[in-house]
């Protein structure tokens, strides 16, 4: 048994937090330093010497050594890079700890090997990293000791954003300023601030270490390149939602109290549906603590699966033929005062702001469903997205039944006079309680579902950041309320100006909703008829980052510069290209010196079997092992064709200088050539003696944990 941990004294224990500023601040720089975090306030400068003089007493009597700027560049994973607190040494010999106000907010690291997408020339190595004072710092315990890990944007020499977090912020400016316009139009004038709310679910698979070891495609590309399916699957359902294995239970329990520890509010854990597939859900948190703190979810994760002999998977489809991992993105706008936009309240063909607001984010959807697509666009997510698996790569709106109605009622009529409810649930049991029913069902197939009182954007990969996805939809939605705003505070009759606006927003774009199968071939040529993008893959994905539309969109609300735009584009064509050629290069590593030697061995030893038994007896039957030994060295044949294939044409697309060709040519011709070799290797793996196969099996690795 683990010993009992009280959640609420190790909660935050190692987060710099309000009550620890609260304690160990002057009153006068505590409330300045509020206010900033609470108000989006500029950070008055004259303060920072005595926060960082608190934040460095506070870290060492932690045990805290060395401190770090904390940052998430534009590779998928954070950066940091790790400064000791001691000085000089004095005359007598002896150092003094110090942490100044500068360094709390300005580092200053290496830029010049992060991606940049032609931001930066080569040999302009400068950047910076600046405090981000609204996500707390936090103490990071492991091997390395205690360091003070201090959340901070990272930018260029000349200002431009090479991060995750740069953008992010400029968003939640963006939609903070529109969204309270909205609010101002229905009489609210107490509300200070509107921010993007984020929950974000993460699903990841957990293997046995030391067979994770065993496959190199696993340890280079985080996903197995070969692999047949085993006898079971997941078509038994059996692991959904089921018992938590003890190994797991105790992987899992560890896991929760180093986030506790950090401030994560780590709630729900449980079996997802592949076999060895699990999942991790926080509560919900404003946008760029939801970030930082999903990236603090991934890595502690991954660390705390070492210590128990296993090892993370974040790869959206480690193993074929099963059920990949993604990321839902809850996403809702909150007041300062606790004012849910998104809230429809229990009769929302009455509530005319929440009609707004829906209207106005179907436009946003309608308007930009090429942005949100490539927001959820990785190498791995190619693997789901309108490929083997759901969701599929049509952007549309889920709202349910009881808005479904109400929006039809305004599309046919004009009027919204009632609305669905939800009743009573009869189990049909007599001991057991009816239950309130909802008034719409939930709907797993949809990429952007309404599910009460928010969205769940359900697309973003289990490995990439979910900065890019709130970034699209807190910019688009800004755009949406900013057009409404500017019409409606021109209105001389406000309630009708209102009432034709929702009217014209739900008519136009009703087209995004769609409530059924997304799953369906008939959904595909549905959207088809309505015009709705079908984005199959990262790399056409992309260039809806630098459309005109695009450009415009972000350049007026000061989220990307053109030029930032641009470097994106590069960078994301630069990042497919080169996670194709590891597994590329990864398989023909594999394939040369692994699976055909020991496919060679198992012919050699069949056909020296076959000999023997002639020899022995000359009349004996050896049809089956004749007819074996042809399938296997035709399977092989096969296979090293396919290898050599596969050699030339990943040649062939590295030596393209242009990115975009360059990734078009993975995607187009180094990719099919990976599922040719694929193929004969795999159905090699069902006939060859599973002592000589190179590797552990599918079942190896998601059964035995």
């Amino acid at each position: 048994m683990s010993e009992v941990v009280n959640v609420a004294e190790i909660f935050g224990k190692n987060v710099f937090n309000e009550t620890v500023m609260k304690e160990r601040l002057p009153k006068s720089v505590f409330k300045k330093l509020k206010r900033t975090i609470e108000d989006g306030t500029e950070l008055d400068p004259s303060i920072a010497d005595v926060v960082a003089h608190a934040m460095k007493d506070w870290a060492i009597e932690r045990g805290a050594t060395h401190y770090t700027h904390w940052f998430q560049p534009l590779t998928g994973t954070t950066a940091e890079k790790h400064d000791s607190f001691i000085s000089a040494p004095d005359a007598e010999g002896k150092v003094i700890m110090e942490f100044s106000g500068k360094e709390l907010i300005k580092g200053e690291p290496d830029a010049s090997s992060f991606p940049s997408g032609g931001l930066r020339a080569t040999f302009e190595a400068r950047g910076y990293t600046a405090w981000d004072c609204t996500s707390p710092a936090f103490l990071r315990e492991d091997a390395a000791g205690v360091t003070l890990c201090i959340p901070t944007a990272f930018c260029s020499y000349k200002g431009e954003a090479l991060d995750q977090k740069t953008p992010l912020l400029r968003s939640m400016q963006a939609i903070d300023t529109q969204a309270l316009r909205i609010l101002r139009l229905f009489g609210n004038t107490t509300s200070k601030r509107v921010v993007p709310s984020v929950g974000p679910e993460q699903e990841y698979f957990i293997v046995d270490r030391a067979k994770y070891l065993q496959r190199k495609d696993l340890i280079y590309a985080g996903r197995t390149l070969f692999g047949a399916m085993p006898p079971k699957g997941q078509e038994l359902e059996d692991h959904y939602f089921g018992a938590i294995r003890e190994r797991i239970g105790s992987y899992m329990n560890e896991v929760n109290q180093e986030l506790w520890k950090l401030g994560v509010t780590a709630k729900t854990q449980h079996n997802e549906v592949a076999p060895a597939q699990h999942e991790l859900a926080p509560i919900y948190d404003q946008a760029n603590l939801a970030v930082d703190h999903n990236q603090i979810v991934m890595e502690t994760l991954k660390k705390v699966a070492g210590r128990h002999g296993l090892t993370c998977l974040l790869h959206e489809k480690p193993f074929a033929g099963v059920n990949g991992s993604g990321k839902h993105n809850n996403w809702s706008l909150t007041t300062n005062d606790g004012i849910n936009m998104l809230n429809p309240g229990d009769t929302p063909h009455e509530n005319i702001q929440f009609l707004l607001v829906l209207g106005c984010i179907m436009k946003a959807i309608d308007t930009h469903a090429d942005l949100l697509r490539e927001a959820a666009s990785d190498v791995g997510n190619d693997h789901r997205l309108g490929a083997n698996e759901a969701p599929p790569a049509i952007i549309s709106i889920f709202v349910g039944e009881q808005l479904e109605d109400v929006i039809n009622q305004l599309c046919d009529t004009g009027a919204a006079t009632h609305s669905k409810s939800g009743g009573k649930l009869s189990t049909g049991v007599a001991t057991l309680p009816d239950l309130d029913k909802d008034a719409t069902d939930r709907n797993r197939t949809s990429p952007f579902a309404f599910t009460g009182n928010k969205f769940e954007f359900r697309m973003v990969g289990s490995s990439d950041s979910i900065a890019p996805a709130n970034v699209v939809l807190n910019t688009i939605v800004a755009e949406a309320f900013k057009e409404a705003a500017d019409e409606l505070e021109k209105a001389e009759d406000f309630d009708m100006a209102v009432h034709d606006m929702i009217k014209k927003l739900l008519s136009d774009h009703q087209r995004i909703i769609f409530n059924g199968n997304g799953y369906s071939d008939e959904w595909i040529a549905e959207a088809e008829k309505r015009g709705l993008p079908n984005i199959r893959s990262m790399v056409d994905a992309i260039p809806s980052l630098i459309t005109d539309k695009a450009v415009k969109l972000y350049e007026t609300f000061g989220v990307f510069t053109k030029a930032e735009l641009e470097s994106r584009v590069e960078v994301e064509y630069e990042a497919y290209a080169k996670a194709i050629n590891i597994e590329a290069r990864t398989m023909i590593d594999m394939a040369g010196k692994q699976i055909i030697p020991a496919v060679i061995r198992y012919t050699a030893a069949l056909a020296d079997s076959i000999n023997k038994v002639k020899s022995a007896c000359p009349d004996a039957d050896v049809s089956v092992q004749t007819e074996l030994l042809t399938e296997t060295s035709d399977l092989l044949s096969e296979m090293k064709a396919a290898l050599s294939d596969l050699q030339a044409i990943t040649e062939e697309s590295l030596a393209i200088s242009d990115a975009c060709a360059c990734a078009h040519a993975y995607h187009e011709k180094v990719v099919p050539a990976m599922a040719a070799l694929r193929a004969p290797a795999d159905k090699l793996e069902m006939i060859v003696d599973k002592e000589l196969w190179p590797f552990p099996s599918y079942g190896d690795l998601i059964f035995e944990v």
